[in-house]
């Protein structure tokens, strides 16, 4: 990785084009989401660009509290700048980041990225039992 990668949580610097493309064709988890619900969870979200100079290559964003919970979701770097360790980059900022530190729970949904995610101590749920979820049977 060269310093020409830099992240931001300056919501003015996110290009809405190139995150709703990954998320709405590339993603498996939000396949045909519309671009005003994409908005409306950035609008709602602490969110992280990853920048190649000026042009955006990554996303993340987290739902939180800021004191009890925070869920990180929507996480990708557009397969162009892959395999430059900008996802360890991307997972190393957001858990440093001052505003979510002390958290007594964070949790997230990957289907393949478990590797990365340890590495920064996330580990299968201890009681997955306990869990509930409530979802919307149809698809965007």
């Amino acid at each position: 990785m060269t310093n020409d990668y830099t992240i931001s949580t300056d919501k003015k610097k996110l290009n809405l084009d190139v995150i709703h493309q990954f998320l709405s064709q590339d993603s498996y988890w939000a396949l045909n989401i519309p671009r005003e619900l994409v908005q409306r969870a950035i609008d709602n979200s602490i969110c992280f660009g990853i920048y190649y100079r000026e042009q955006q290559v990554g996303f993340a964003r987290v739902i939180s509290d800021l004191a009890t919970f925070a869920y990180l979701s929507d996480v990708f770097v557009v397969p162009s700048h892959r395999g430059k360790g900008l996802s360890k980059f991307l997972v190393e900022t957001i858990s440093n980041y001052p505003d979510l530190q002390g958290l007594r729970r964070w949790v997230l949904v990957t289907k393949d990225a478990h590797s990365l995610y340890t590495q920064f101590g996330f580990t299968p749920l201890d009681n997955p039992d306990l869990f509930m979820q409530r979802k919307l049977i149809e698809k965007y």
